[in-house]
């Protein structure tokens, strides 16, 4: 793959991260998502990519994306926004969501190998949903129309890529950041969340 792409909202209180509360305000979910973000985005950057695109659903760029491609995010839902981004880019293409800044960029190594046997590469999450999707010929077609936010999302969406024939291969699956139970979960493995998380509650999600 040639193309990374990290799919990101702005990090403001009350339209991120809103599942993070009432454990969390609203000023502090936004807090973990930034950092989310920002962990994200250096994992990105770890990555043997040609092409480094931001896409953003907002106006205020994180300082971890200087120097990066930004496209906005198109109107419509989810799968409309993804797929539209999917029809954009005219290469190898790997899509990673903010809410897994934990993942060990050493996972997504085989993506960018010349594999020809793979045709795409998938990354469930726990909840039923998906972290990463990449794909060798990118194609919204694939995407369009798959139902989002749901716990069959992730099966929805790999058994489309199955259908139209792709050889796919599995990633681990990760837990997305999405209650205040994921948080600690992230900050082991994500030092961003980790230190938002000490600042915020140094004692633990629960003090």
């Amino acid at each position: 793959m040639t193309a990374v792409a990290v799919i990101a909202k702005e990090c403001v209180p009350g339209r991120v991260k809103t599942r993070l509360q009432p454990e969390f305000s609203a000023e502090e979910a936004a807090s973990i998502a930034a950092a989310a973000l920002a962990d994200t985005l250096e994992v990105a950057a770890a990555l043997p990519a040609a092409r480094r695109i931001l896409y953003l659903d907002g106006d205020a760029l994180p300082p971890e994306a200087a120097g990066w491609e930004v496209i906005p995010q198109s109107g419509g839902g989810l799968d409309e926004r993804i797929a539209a981004l999917f029809d954009t880019v005219n290469e190898p293409l790997l899509l990673l969501g903010m809410d897994t800044p934990h993942v060990d960029p050493a996972v997504l190594a085989g993506v960018f190998a010349d594999a020809t046997e793979v045709d795409a590469w998938f990354g469930p999450a726990t909840d039923g949903g998906f972290w990463a999707l990449a794909m060798r010929r990118p194609d919204g077609a694939l995407i369009r129309g798959v139902p989002m936010s749901t716990d069959r999302t992730g099966a929805h969406q790999f058994e489309r890529l199955r259908a139209a024939g792709l050889r796919v291969r599995l990633l681990p699956p990760l837990t997305d950041i999405d209650t205040a139970a994921d948080v600690p979960i992230a900050a082991r493995r994500s030092p961003a969340v980790a230190r938002v998380l000490t600042a915020l509650r140094p004692s633990g999600v629960d003090a």
